[in-house]
């Protein structure tokens, strides 16, 4: 009952942001156009319903056509040309309901946009608050039946819930996210006869539950994610204004006051409660923060703060996003790949569809982000050398020699020319130059190079690889955004340890014995050698920013570390498709 009074009553929405939510559904009185849409249409009797119904539906759709969608003193049409292809099959007779009756499936599908959220999808989207309106003149109609023989509303409700449909099928099979370079579905675009077959199955009988079925990704990730969706709406409350934690904050006695109700708002601290100490209040952020995979300070830090100003609906809306990057991915993945999660902060190695290993990941800074891509491991590198990208030379390194020239030093960087020879940085003057300089800055191979002990090499535009690190430390903080862009791993051993046995059954299976033993790799790493290792058979790697995940019937959310979340709710708030 708590969803329907969020969703559909208007006094209800909490605040503007989400207002602007109805707005697609709403009647939109007053849209300019050059065809006059009368404001009703009454026929004599029920016979004469159908017929003048289905003229209406035509002008009603025409002008959509001819308006962006927009209907005059009506209501606006999201799919304008698909709706028109589904007519124009029907010669724009009724589809939802014959005379003054509606049938049942007219109310199968007003019950799916109810619930729309247990798809991840919003009720808003797909008309709900003008079909209720509909409905509820139709269905109450006043002993005269006035309503019920306007033939114009009849056609109002044919053209939204036939808009609805497709709209609510659209979004299934191709989420609402924009199409970007790393895009691996080859069907972004919407087939107009996938959908048009889609709406014939359900007319003759075939249930929504099988048509959504049919039409959402079949991978693991996302059936575990939609199974948590239920458990997850049964304990939101999107009507429940939270206290907002200002942060930084200079006002202590404040601070405490509005994180004691928040505490409290979180049911980790009674509402009978009172504040009593800050000891208090620093076992219950500690309890918070495990709670939400944060580092269990007691401290009101920069991340603690971004988590508890997220109400259930942002994290809806982190839901409903995850999900449709899961629809930007193919139906199949690889037989074997490597997948790591920025905001989980962990990579994960795949075969066969399960999880053979996990590891820990230190990925890139809010502002040396590391990279949403797809690509596949090329080389192993023991004892790598660090050539440093011109980026962190010029935010960092030039700065630096700047500074003073034995910056390198300390560093333990050498200055190399594009020959390979060392070049003598006291003998530079440093303050000529901004944007870079014309030698390369490099960290020699060793304990204490950043890259660790080995490095993972593939194909990619933006200079990042998987490595080992020197800071291995790292790896004990839960929030673990600290590189400049590229992914340390963990359990580097594990990884090139699978990577080389892949290659050796695989050339074993071929007959080909010209593999590289690992026993090798073991050898130059305990005498501290570098080689390169070409991987023959390419583990296929994707980074991606999935912001939570489904997990035992529930749903784990990470933080929105790069606010790319943020920066997507546009094409879920305004309605814009």
């Amino acid at each position: 009952m708590k969803l329907r009074t969020f969703f559909y009553c208007i006094p209800a929405v909490p605040n503007l942001f989400y207002a602007v939510l109805l707005v697609p559904s709403l009647f939109m009185i007053g849209a300019c156009n050059n065809t006059t849409i009368p404001k009703e249409e009454i026929v004599n009797n029920r016979e004469q319903i159908n017929e003048k119904a289905g003229t209406l539906i035509n002008e009603l759709v025409t002008k959509a056509i001819t308006d962006s969608g927009r209907v005059a003193d009506s209501f606006t049409i999201f799919q304008p040309d698909l709706v028109k292809r589904v007519y124009d099959k029907r010669t724009y007779k009724p589809i939802w309901s014959d005379k003054d009756s509606l049938f049942p499936i007219a109310d199968t599908l007003l019950s799916y946009i109810h619930n729309a959220m247990e798809n991840g999808l919003f009720p808003q989207n797909y008309h709900v608050t003008a079909i209720d309106t509909v409905f509820a003149k139709i269905k109450n109609d006043s002993t005269d039946a006035i309503a019920s023989r306007d033939a114009l509303l009849w056609a109002k409700k044919d053209v939204l819930l036939t808009d609805a449909f497709v709209q609510m099928m659209m979004d299934i099979k191709r989420g609402r996210l924009p199409d970007d370079s790393i895009t691996l579905r080859k069907d972004t675009l919407f087939s107009p006869d996938l959908l048009l077959d889609q709406f014939d199955f359900f007319l003759r009988g075939k249930s929504m539950k099988n048509i959504i079925t049919q039409l959402e990704p079949k991978l693991a990730g996302y059936k575990e994610l939609k199974a948590g969706i239920r458990h997850f709406l049964d304990q939101a409350d999107f009507n429940r204004d939270i206290t907002l934690i200002p942060y930084p904050e200079s006002d202590s006695a404040d601070l405490n006051n509005k994180v004691f109700r928040r505490m409290q708002e979180e049911g980790i601290i009674p509402d009978s409660a009172v504040f009593e100490n800050e000891a208090q209040l620093t076992k219950a952020i500690k309890i918070f923060q495990k709670k939400n995979n944060l580092t269990d300070d007691g401290k009101i830090g920069a991340q603690t703060a971004k988590r508890l100003n997220s109400s259930d609906r942002d994290r809806f809306l982190q839901l409903a996003i995850t999900l449709d990057r899961y629809k930007q991915l193919p139906d199949s993945m690889p037989e074997k790949y490597l997948w790591v999660n920025i905001p989980a902060y962990k990579l994960s190695l795949f075969v066969d569809g399960a999880v053979k290993l996990e590891s820990k990941v230190v990925v890139g800074k809010p502002i040396t982000r590391t990279p949403v891509l797809n690509s596949a491991v090329s080389q192993l590198i023991t004892y790598p050398q660090w050539t440093i990208p011109t980026s962190i030379i010029v935010k960092e390194i030039l700065p630096g020699l700047k500074r003073s020239p034995d910056y390198l030093e300390k560093k333990g960087y050498s200055l190399v020319s594009n020959n390979g020879e060392d070049i003598d940085p006291y003998a530079i003057d440093w303050n000529k130059y901004s944007k870079g300089i014309p030698y390369k800055v490099v960290q020699g191979s060793g304990d204490a190079n950043a890259l660790g002990v080995m490095k993972f090499n593939f194909n990619n535009k933006y200079s990042v690889y998987l490595h080992d690190t020197n800071q291995r430390f790292f790896f004990n903080r839960a929030e673990r955004a600290l590189s400049h862009g590229c992914v340390r791993v963990q359990a580097w051993k594990q990884v090139s340890d699978y990577i080389l046995q892949n290659d050796s059954v695989q050339a074993m299976q071929n007959n080909n014995r010209s593999f590289l033993p690992s026993d090798s790799v073991y050898h130059w790493l305990q005498n501290k050698e570098k080689h390169v290792i070409n991987v023959r058979n390419r583990i296929p790697l994707f980074i991606r920013y999935f912001t939570c995940e489904g997990k035992d019937g529930n749903i784990e959310f990470y933080d929105d570390v790069y606010n790319e979340d943020s920066l997507l709710k546009k094409y879920y708030i305004s309605g814009n498709k």
